[in-house]
């Protein structure tokens, strides 16, 4: 069978996440990885990359994908349930209200981010122990490294970014971001090579936030500033790499 030759965006995302995954030891044989699938970009080549990696790494995991619809438009997860099938990904699918109740008169004191990321992860981490999976998987890359540090540094005066592997519940959970280190510009390439089925984000809230309002300060300072961007990404990436004990 001859082999399947990728794009140097689709190169960049699989050999960023394998890289990741050698350095922190993320997994290990017989994880059973819960794969968050939004609908995005990120969320998309996060669950095929890690469908690829599967055949390269020397030892059998499992992954499942675990789609929370919000609750804005029920139906728009539809794309993702044929590609489920084509493929042999196990999945866990429900719709929520989680969206309607964050911008509700029940949420007073949040942003409506916020609590609906909040209601999000609640249940996530209620369905990993549910289908009692060791690890959950996110799709945030190298832009939304940036956008937490910069906002946890304007918003809390504080210097945090976004871990690659961190343990919840004792260990019994590992939260991971096998894709910390990859830009968003190959991450949006990628998912058009692949013909990836993403859909739009139905939030009223979506490119609103503070947090779209920072990296958008973040990313004109750039254009103005030729090498910024490079060396913000490559610093905070080298940064979290220190941060993550590298596995044995």
């Amino acid at each position: 069978m001859a082999r399947e030759k990728y794009t140097y965006a689709q190169q960049v995302c699989i050999k960023s996440a394998g890289k990741t995954m050698q350095h922190t030891g993320m997994l290990y044989p017989g994880a059973r990885i819960g794969v968050a699938v939004s609908g995005g970009m990120d969320s998309w080549v996060l669950l095929q990359v890690l469908r690829i990696r599967q055949r390269i790494v020397p030892f059998p995991f499992e992954i499942m994908a675990l789609h929370v619809n919000p609750g804005f438009d029920p139906e728009n997860h539809a794309p993702l349930l044929p590609w489920l099938e084509r493929n042999g990904v196990a999945a866990h699918i429900e719709v929520t209200d989680h969206g309607p109740r964050a911008h509700s008169p029940e949420n007073r004191r949040n942003s409506a981010c916020f609590y609906c990321a909040w209601l999000r992860r609640k249940r996530l981490f209620e369905l990993c122990a549910q289908y009692r999976l060791s690890h959950l998987a996110f799709g945030h890359n190298a832009d939304d490294l940036v956008g937490t540090f910069l906002m946890n540094l304007y918003q809390n005066g504080r210097v945090d970014g976004m871990s690659m592997k961190e343990a919840f519940f004792g260990g019994r959970l590992q939260v991971i971001r096998p894709l910390l280190m990859v830009e968003k510009s190959d991450i949006a390439r990628a998912v058009r090579q692949w013909g990836l089925p993403v859909w739009s984000n139905p939030c009223p809230s979506a490119g609103a936030t503070r947090r779209s309002e920072v990296m958008d300060d973040f990313q004109r300072l750039c254009r103005e500033n030729k090498g910024m961007k490079r060396n913000v990404f490559n610093g905070l990436c080298r940064w979290q790499m220190d941060l993550t004990p590298k596995a044995d």
